[in-house]
């Protein structure tokens, strides 16, 4: 049986990383693992997933679809330009992503999951 390539060639210190991730979460991240997890979109999501050198904040590999949900470090030129090139590299890899901010999860939850639907329903 050929091996999956659901993390893309992550190492180890990547996976305890992400374990760690898993226990620590930002009270956006929790809400919307809320609305994802147990397939509750139809869909199976993976929290603080690794790819490759990277972790996602969430992961579907029937869809091959990443969400991140970005606070307020993110709005920063360094790290917007670091997000985009960890971005980059990883759709370059066949996902897809969808961003959200701390304030779109916290603010307005329906409309979240509802572009979320829309891109598994079209991926």
């Amino acid at each position: 049986m050929p091996k999956s390539n659901m993390h893309h060639k992550a190492e180890g210190d990547t996976f305890k990383f992400a374990r760690m991730l898993r226990q620590e979460f930002t009270e956006a991240e929790d809400k919307l693992w809320q609305k994802v997890r147990g397939r509750r979109l139809g869909v199976k999501f993976r929290r603080q997933h690794p790819i490759d050198k990277f972790i996602v904040d969430f992961y579907c590999f029937d869809k091959k679809l990443i969400i991140e949900v970005d606070g307020g470090i993110h709005l920063t030129p360094e790290v917007k330009e670091s997000d985009k090139q960890r971005q980059t590299l990883i759709e370059s890899l066949g996902y897809r992503f969808l961003r959200f901010t701390n304030n779109e999860v916290m603010n307005d939850i329906d409309l979240v999951l509802e572009r979320i639907k829309v891109e598994i329903k079209h991926g």
